[in-house]
């Protein structure tokens, strides 16, 4: 393992804790029951289940009731968007909010009820740190507005959107409004009970669970259409047999995000992000795309002049980074959020995205620093 390349792409998924991972293996093996089953076998599944739940809800400060197992953040938000939408007997006409940076599971639900339910979206634009100015927002919305959907955490930037202020607006309106928080939870404190939202989604990936489960928060009040239909689990609002090891895993994780966020873990990972970004700048020219103080304190993004930020990370096999969205990996194309952002093609090129995890070190944001300065320097044009 000495030779592997140090991972800087925490943004695009993490490794499973080996505490989640030994939470999950005794329901893989001997604890496979059903939950739905009344026997020994699925009673202590449907234990574990309601014990994950509890432990999901207790990370976001919800009800269990309001808790939503899915197989991942990407149903979770259509599960949100097209569900709440429908539950409103949707209508042609029907009006959506989004902002210009949301990731592409949300964009595309939105623009599926555009295209397929003859409905109306706007579309905000951002500010060049990225984030939504509240009000712009607010006076997007109509009398006729179906739903508001806005990411928390802008997965390439790490840009954090104002939305306490919008929330409130909106609720004392009577506007549903969805949150994608599948980049936030676990890396900074999200409250559905400080948060006026209606419903939330995350993913396990992004906080130290596996791959293949996700959550969605549903307000009690909300009316939520489902979009799997069978017998009905999870309140009514999913049909299908609940993946009982991945609940498990996801609640071991957020049980294991509550103690990190409460320790100093976050202010030390902001501390070597920054690091990080004082040795790029001073070095190499970086500038930043995004806020240099509202956003995730695990994600850099910036831009190295003179160069393609993929032959740069080619350039670099010490790291693993991405150059965006890993949904967009492989690509020259310039980044969808930073021309948002009002940055120029060739700037938005010459980006890179470099997201820490909880282990990272000072060591390996200084040898990080070193090999993407080198690479630089010896790519650069005069």
């Amino acid at each position: 393992m000495s030779a592997s390349p140090i991972y800087l792409d925490f943004n695009a998924t993490t490794p499973v804790d080996p505490a989640v991972l030994d939470a999950m293996l005794p329901f893989f093996r001997d604890r496979f029951g059903n939950p739905s089953s009344s026997h020994k076998y699925g009673t202590a599944a449907a234990e574990a289940l309601a014990r994950a739940r509890t432990q999901v809800a207790a990370l976001l400060e919800a009800s269990p009731e309001e808790i939503v197992f899915t197989s991942c953040a990407t149903e979770s938000i259509n599960l949100a968007i097209k569900g709440i939408a429908f539950a409103r007997r949707m209508q042609a006409k029907h009006h959506f909010v989004m902002s210009a940076v949301e990731h592409p599971a949300a964009a595309e639900a939105v623009r599926y009820l555009e295209r397929e339910h003859d409905g109306v979206v706007t579309v905000v634009p951002v500010e060049q740190d990225g984030r939504v100015d509240p009000w712009r927002v607010l006076a997007a919305v109509r009398e006729n507005t179906a739903l508001v959907t806005l990411i928390h955490a802008q997965n390439e930037t790490g840009a954090l959107q104002p939305l306490q202020q919008i929330g409130e607006v909106l609720r004392s309106r009577g506007v549903p409004f969805h949150v994608d928080a599948s980049q936030s939870v676990g890396k900074v404190p999200v409250s559905v009970s400080a948060l006026p939202c209606d419903a939330l989604s995350l993913a396990g990936h992004k906080l130290y669970a596996p791959k293949g489960v996700g959550v969605l928060y549903v307000r009690a009040e909300v009316e939520l259409h489902p979009l799997l239909h069978g017998a009905p689990y999870e309140g009514g609002r999913r049909g299908g047999t609940a993946n009982v090891p991945y609940a498990v895993g996801l609640g071991a994780a957020c049980e294991l995000a509550m103690g990190w966020l409460k320790s100093s873990g976050p202010e030390r990972q902001r501390a070597r992000r920054d690091r990080l970004q004082r040795a790029l700048e001073a070095d190499a020219g970086a500038t930043l795309n995004g806020p240099r103080d509202e956003r995730l304190p695990n994600t850099l993004n910036v831009s190295f002049p003179g160069v393609i930020g993929n032959e740069l990370l080619d350039a670099a096999p010490e790291i693993a980074a991405s150059t965006g969205s890993a949904c967009h990996a492989g690509t020259h194309e310039p980044s969808g959020v930073l021309l948002a952002m009002g940055r120029s093609p060739q700037e938005a090129l010459s980006a890179v995205r470099l997201s820490l995890g909880r282990g990272t070190t000072d060591k390996e944001i200084d040898t990080a620093a070193k090999a993407l300065t080198a690479a630089w320097r010896k790519l650069k044009k005069p």
